[in-house]
């Protein structure tokens, strides 16, 4: 009797209902917000039939679009990978004034409304603009181009390589630079050695994250990008056309083949993930 008053005490109390209302309230939640809707997403573009996705899909406005989305989202997460990394690398190793400033800054394309982003990246890089007319002359055009999509989508995508970057940069401890330092290891070796090898898994996620973002990117995009068909023309902004056009299947069909695409990222996203806290937690 003893003993099982005991056990119980040690039990943790739980703040939250139980397990069973928990889980249904969970599972009630996503389908109604998530799994109804994308499922939806699915059933009708199966309205079409085979024939009829391929057509839409095999259609040469639609490959110049997903060429154009995936090509410059992945540049644009490479870019994202590199600068990231030495905005993380400066924020966490060094102090200087206006550093909260600057650590406050990278998270603005996070609070700032797309559409804004849009308008004050075109104002900017337009022919008439305050960089665009000192590039136009040079014959360099990102307004109304494919580069000035690939600024758009770098701009968006930046906060989450530094933001998944920050906490494994103030985790890695300086004495194993320090000792590898001391064994002869010039700056090079150190870094290649001994600071990225960790880093890699968080940067690989960062990036990932950064190239997903920019896939279904449309409003800091569509003022950009000059939405000519065949040349700047985004998946997305192909989605909301084909709406306009009350062609809902064909919208569907790319809907659904951007969304299963997603669903691969996120798996990706999540083995990456759960690798990187495997190696923090060995280190």
């Amino acid at each position: 009797m003893h003993s099982s008053i005991s056990i119980s005490s040690k039990r943790p109390r739980r703040v939250l209902p139980g397990f069973g209302l928990s889980l249904g309230f969970t599972l009630s939640y996503l389908g109604l917000i998530v799994l109804i809707p994308l499922t939806l997403v699915f059933f009708k573009s199966t309205g079409l039939g085979f024939t009829g996705f391929w057509k839409v899909l095999s259609s040469d406005r639609v490959q110049s679009a997903f060429r154009l989305t995936f090509g410059l989202s992945a540049l644009a997460g490479l870019l994202n990978g590199v600068f990231g990394f030495l905005v993380a690398w400066v924020l966490v190793r060094y102090q200087f004034p206006g550093r909260k400033l600057l650590d406050a800054a990278v998270d603005l394309p996070f609070a700032m409304p797309t559409a804004v982003a849009g308008i004050a990246l075109t104002g900017l890089y337009a022919p008439n603009g305050w960089i665009g007319s000192k590039l136009a002359p040079l014959g360099i055009k990102v307004a109304f181009a494919p580069l000035g999509i690939l600024l758009a989508l770098t701009f968006i995508g930046l906060p989450f390589v530094v933001r998944t970057l920050q906490p494994v940069l103030e985790d890695l401890e300086s004495a194993q630079e320090e000792a590898a330092a001391s064994l002869g290891a010039n700056r090079w070796e150190t870094f290649r050695r001994v600071i990225f090898p960790p880093l890699l898994p968080a940067l690989v996620t960062g990036s990932t994250l950064a190239f997903a973002r920019a896939v279904g990117e449309y409003g800091s995009v569509v003022f950009i990008a000059g939405n000519k068909p065949g040349k700047t023309e985004i998946v997305p902004l192909l989605i909301m056309t084909k709406l306009e056009q009350f062609d809902y299947a064909g919208a569907t069909a790319l809907a659904s083949l951007m969304l299963a695409i997603s669903f691969v990222l996120l798996l990706f996203l999540n083995f990456l993930q759960r690798k990187t806290s495997l190696s923090r937690r060995s280190s």
